[in-house]
């Protein structure tokens, strides 16, 4: 699912990592951990904040991002 910073996006989204950070630039690295990201294949839950929005739009490259349908973050 694209998603994109500008579309309202109401509740919580599933976010998982699914590319290794490894080599990457250390803000991206930092970006992963504030999302609470450490592991490949790990999966968050956050609630769709702007904020959150656009941490995932940083380093949505390395990301798979879904709905959380029907749960709280």
């Amino acid at each position: 699912m694209g998603l994109s910073v500008s579309e309202p996006a109401p509740g919580a989204l599933r976010i998982r990592l699914v590319r290794s950070p490894a080599g990457r630039k250390p803000r991206h690295r930092r970006t992963l951990q504030a999302l609470g990201l450490h592991r490949v294949g790990q999966t968050v839950r956050q609630a769709a904040r702007p904020e959150i929005l656009g941490m995932v739009a940083q380093v949505g490259y390395l990301l798979a991002v879904e709905p959380a349908a029907g749960e709280e973050a």
